[in-house]
């Protein structure tokens, strides 16, 4: 059996997708035949009791380590010298738990640890989550020890070979999903009653729903949200918007203040957006459950948005077997299509508004079905367990 060490410098667990994605590949990883030990930075979380195995419901089949560092923060403007800082002290930390380990590979989405790990010779496998120009010290560094990498859009691969790294030393592979966590048994009525029973969940039960799960960076796209109440207010069209998540405060004060404008200008019982807060992991089938529609957005004017990101959320919504109305972004594209989704142009408040209309028109009830299930359909070839072996393949 081989043995793979995962490198996570990062908080876990987490409320951030990262925390899912890293739980879920190292449960794939081991399934798959390998013997999986994953290390991580011991971080403080005053919102989060409960280990990685519990909090995102995996199995106990890898070893987690925990590996003391110093863990602080400074405030004000000082709070992203304090992240890097820390973030630095924590790689040596990490790397040297890592030399004790006598594995075959050595597996992390940081690229300081890459970098670490490379100038010993180890087998080092590098995920890229993004590309950065102010990266290229790393990249020079891959490029010349021809280090594997596992990136997770096309787009990324061709800025990476654009940089000048081999073609074939880069595989591609999206992020999943696991199918069995969406198959849950429960009818959208009681999953309502179950998520709004303190909020007249009798009169929510009445109306077609709309539903978004995710952080509410600006990259994501969120801001066009306050842009579809206006219009829907305007409109009196008869569905409601929720949105679930959220981790920076910052980002939910001014999503919360863009809605509070909103009711200042019509009656408060007219704006027919709610915004949730975050949520444990595990109540993301529910969320979804509830929904008639599946929103998923992002910001054409980023690039992170537009050619990096593969997000779990995409694949978390075709495995609920709802329909999805997505921007029609590159990144979303390399999964999504005509077929799998309704698709409209990035940006467009009103094109957004007009597209979940027409998913809940009775005459499109069929058609909305359809592309329902081929996404589901589709999504097959997205689990976790098919990512870890595609990656076990590469290496």
């Amino acid at each position: 059996m081989k043995s793979l060490l995962y490198i996570a410098n990062l908080r876990l667990p987490t409320e951030k997708a990262y925390g899912i994605q890293i739980a879920k590949m190292c449960e794939a990883f081991a399934d798959s035949g390998l013997k999986v030990t994953l290390i991580y930075p011991k971080r403080n979380n005053l919102n989060i009791k409960g280990d990685i195995f519990d909090y995102y419901s995996v199995k106990k089949n890898f070893i987690s380590k925990l590996v003391n560092a110093p863990d602080f923060y400074w405030s004000g403007g000082l709070d992203k010298i304090a992240v890097a800082v820390k973030s630095f002290i924590s790689a040596r930390a990490l790397v040297r738990e890592a030399l004790k380990e006598n594995v075959d590979v050595y597996y992390t989405r940081d690229e300081l640890i890459a970098y670490f790990l490379s100038r010993k010779n180890k087998n080092v496998i590098f995920e890229c989550h993004k590309f950065s120009n102010k990266r290229k010290l790393f990249y020079s560094r891959f490029k010349k020890m021809n280090l594997k990498i596992v990136a997770i859009s096309d787009g990324l691969k061709e800025d990476l070979v654009k940089f000048g790294i081999e073609s074939s030393q880069i595989l591609v592979a999206r992020d999943g999903v696991d199918l069995d966590d969406f198959n849950i048994k429960i009818s959208q009525i009681d999953a309502r009653k179950r998520l709004f029973s303190n909020l007249h969940w009798e009169a929510f039960a009445r109306k077609k729903i709309a539903v978004y799960v995710g952080n509410l960076y600006l990259w994501k796209g969120v801001r066009i949200f306050s842009e579809v109440a206006k219009y829907l207010c305007e409109k009196d069209v008869n569905y409601l918007l929720f949105i679930f998540g959220g981790t920076n405060k910052k980002d939910i004060d001014v999503l919360k203040e863009e809605l509070k404008n909103i009711e200042n200008k019509f009656h408060p019982n007219l704006v027919p957006i709610f915004y949730f807060g975050k949520f444990p992991y595990r109540e993301i089938p529910y969320i979804l459950k509830t929904a008639d529609c599946l929103i998923l957005t992002g910001s054409e004017r980023d690039i992170l948005s537009t050619k990096y990101t593969s997000p779990l959320k995409m694949f978390e919504y075709m495995a609920s077997g709802c329909p999805i109305v997505a921007q029609d972004l590159p990144s979303f594209r390399e999964v999504l299509n005509d077929k799998n989704s309704f698709l409209v142009k990035p940006g467009d408040a009103k094109a957004l508004s007009d597209e979940i209309a027409l998913v809940f028109k009775e005459e499109n009830a069929k058609m909305a079905e359809e592309k329902a299930t081929k996404a589901l359909e589709d999504v097959k070839d997205y689990t976790w367990t098919k990512r870890a072996e595609k990656i076990i393949g590469f290496f």
